[in-house]
């Protein structure tokens, strides 16, 4: 299961009250990319047949199945300090993240090449 801190779930409502297209929840995936091996997304969507589905501070959060088992147990947190705002993951399955933290690698990626190894 994927947390979402409260901090996020008010940002997500804001941007999802802020969007006409319909969307109606927060979608984080995963693709192949970045140093490491992948790279996570955030995008404003709407459920797809698939999805996990959980509703948390009145937020949907949708993921498919297999960007949750890269990322199942992760926080998303939303920040706002002197060093900037945003969206975080904590992925208690990232065992490597890159300098800039885009991209992660877990156990089951050992031994994989990134494009920065």
């Amino acid at each position: 299961m994927i947390t979402l801190t409260e901090q996020a779930a008010d940002r997500v409502r804001t941007l999802l009250k802020s969007q006409d297209a319909g969307e109606d929840a927060l979608r984080i995936y995963t693709k192949p990319g970045g140093c490491t091996g992948f790279t996570y997304g955030l995008a404003l969507d709407s459920e797809k047949p698939g999805d996990v589905v959980t509703v948390q501070h009145g937020v949907k959060l949708v993921v498919d199945p297999e960007s949750l088992e890269l990322i199942d147990g992760s926080e998303i947190d939303y920040v706002d300090d002197l060093t900037g705002q945003g969206f975080k993951i904590n992925n208690p399955n990232a065992t490597q993240m890159c300098g800039c933290g885009s991209s992660f690698r877990t156990a089951t990626q050992a031994g994989q090449p990134g494009s920065c190894n």
